[in-house]
């Protein structure tokens, strides 16, 4: 990659803390070198405090663009000059594009998961879904789901502080997205979250229950509401199969995996900072792990 860099070279990065482990410098690298984009792309380990200061660095190096993770996804909402309609929905950023100085916040999350299901012959128009968590990847599945057509969202998520957050996501969903209906349940409640499932086309889980180091945990314990017709995501994706999605594929269910919805992310903020398609296939290959399927 070095001999691409010159005089001419734009630098992105990524902001956060900690960002050691990240693989998206190396996965927009290597696709900027595919795509013979003079771009660079590092990793700069950022507190959200100083995220006002990182903002102003990245005017003026001139800086294209950044991806934001945590901690300092909901401040760089309120740092940068625009939002786009689903960061504005979710109020957090995870992509920021520089337009000559005007600095652009997006959330791609949203994006990357209703992409993945495209990718996977699952359109979100009219569907009725069930999102377990109301944290920030069920935040944005919700409000890009919604964006996207879906005609009802139940959100459950245990009465914690992130239930009022969910409570407020929904009434901001029907006051942007009216022909979209979105209620609230108690994640602990499995009657309800059962009855729901039921009459869902997609069920979603957007917690990190079933994630490594307990792969052997789930949030469905009553195997019957998984049903053939039923298509059942995960977010987590280390494991790249869940004990949920191994539990649906034996009842016969579609089930999709995170590791398409984290590469269609970053496709989304590949395109926001170049106007070019990602080569996902050999991003995929390279990086990624199968995605899982039906």
């Amino acid at each position: 990659m070095e001999s691409r860099i010159d005089g001419h070279t734009t630098m992105l990065g990524l902001f956060g803390s900690p960002v050691g482990h990240s693989g998206s410098p190396a996965m927009y690298n290597y696709s900027f070198e595919q795509a013979g984009i003079n771009d660079a792309y590092l990793a700069f380990d950022i507190q959200a405090d100083e995220m006002a200061s990182a903002l102003s660095k990245m005017r003026l190096l001139n800086m294209r663009g950044a991806n934001v993770t945590m901690p300092c996804k909901k401040v760089a909402a309120e740092l940068v000059d625009e939002l786009s309609p689903a960061a504005e929905l979710i109020g957090a950023v995870n992509t920021i594009v520089n337009n000559d100085g005007v600095l652009v916040g997006h959330n791609t999350d949203g994006a990357g998961y209703v992409e993945n299901l495209r990718h996977h012959g699952v359109d979100p128009t009219g569907k009725t879904m069930t999102i377990l968590g109301a944290g920030g990847a069920g935040t944005a599945i919700a409000v890009q789901m919604a964006l996207e057509g879906a005609a009802a969202i139940r959100i459950f998520n245990p009465k914690d502080p992130f239930f009022e957050n969910a409570e407020l996501t929904a009434q901001k969903i029907m006051a942007k997205v009216p022909a979209c209906h979105v209620e609230v349940g108690d994640l602990n409640d499995q009657a309800a979250m059962a009855a729901s499932i039921k009459t869902s086309d997609i069920l979603a889980n957007a917690t990190k229950v079933g994630m490594n180091p307990h792969p052997d945990q789930s949030n469905i314990k009553d195997l019957s509401v998984l049903r053939p017709d039923l298509v059942v995501t995960d977010t987590v994706y280390s494991p790249a199969v869940t004990k949920l999605l191994a539990d649906a594929k034996a009842q016969g269910c579609t089930t999709i995996g995170g590791k398409g919805m984290l590469v269609w992310q970053g496709a989304a903020a590949f395109k926001l900072y170049t106007g070019r398609e990602m080569p996902v296939d050999d991003v995929k290959r390279l990086f990624f792990s199968d995605t899982g399927g039906k």
